[in-house]
């Protein structure tokens, strides 16, 4: 595969990549289009072998700014395939009942068993995001989360779960047009909330957030990988080669039956 991810060096912040870059493809966006739909197709033969081996599960985590993308990347990567082996666990503000227990508590239930892919928009990170940004804990406490995070994800590792994490990567630019564009159009204006202007404000401030973030939990037993999704296209298409060829080099198999079917006789 070639890559399609950006790299985060260790002097350079996430505003020093390119947003609006299509690293490893060389063609233009309707062969980009077209590639992501062959991929698609395999990736629900793959899944559908990966749900019936019930050997492997896969979990995928999304992460992004606000109008970053993670809805439509979702809908447009996993259309078509098996809802019977593939969930969407999706992580509001904690309630309180939420709030009275460890903030992993709500997020271990939502991994996948084995034979599941299970995604989840927005998720444990936001415990070292928003909690970060929006000063809603001391530094002490959000900052040795980033331990704990990594041993859960490693824990998770060696039980059998492979981990992929994206980071959808837009420039300010480009969110304010995402931000614009959902006030300009009734049929978005849902999609609109005040809350996200004060959001924004903190743009800086995310940005530290999400590098410190991915420098510290990515790991090979649970990467990130940053992509530049200014151009939906290719973004879809980047996510998408990244899972297929996860799940390629996890090679499921159907699994062989316990019976010889020649030897069963319907009447």
């Amino acid at each position: 595969m070639k890559k399609c991810w950006l790299e985060l060096e260790d002097d350079n912040s996430l505003d020093d990549l390119p947003a609006d870059a299509t690293p490893g493809f060389d063609g233009d966006s309707d062969d980009a289009r077209k590639a992501t739909d062959d991929l698609r197709d395999e990736l629900i033969s793959l899944q559908d072998r990966l749900h019936a081996q019930g050997r492997h599960a896969l979990l995928i985590v999304f992460q992004a700014m606000d109008t970053g993308g993670k809805d439509s990347t979702i809908r447009r990567v996993f259309s078509g395939v098996n809802p019977a082996g593939i969930r969407m666990a999706r992580f509001a503000s904690p309630s309180d009942n939420e709030l009275a227990h460890d903030y992993l508590w709500r997020v271990h239930p939502q991994t996948p068993a084995r034979g599941q892919i299970v995604i989840f928009n927005r998720s444990h990170y936001e415990d070292v995001l928003v909690v970060r940004t929006n000063k809603l804990f001391p530094e002490p406490v959000w900052r040795r989360r980033y331990e704990h995070i990594r041993g859960f994800e490693r824990m998770l590792s060696d039980e059998g779960t492979t981990i992929l994490k994206f980071y959808l990567h837009i420039d300010r630019e480009e969110q304010r047009e995402r931000l614009q564009d959902r006030l300009d159009e009734p049929d978005k204006h849902w999609k609109f909330q005040p809350h996200d202007i004060e959001q924004r404000k903190l743009w800086n401030d995310y940005m530290a957030a999400y590098a410190d973030a991915i420098r510290e939990t990515s790991r090979p037993f649970a990467p990130w990988y940053i992509i530049p999704a200014n151009r939906k296209w290719y973004r879809d298409y980047a996510v998408m080669s990244i899972i297929v060829d996860t799940v390629r080099r996890l090679d499921p198999q159907y699994p062989e039956p316990d019976f010889d079917p020649k030897k069963i006789k319907l009447e």
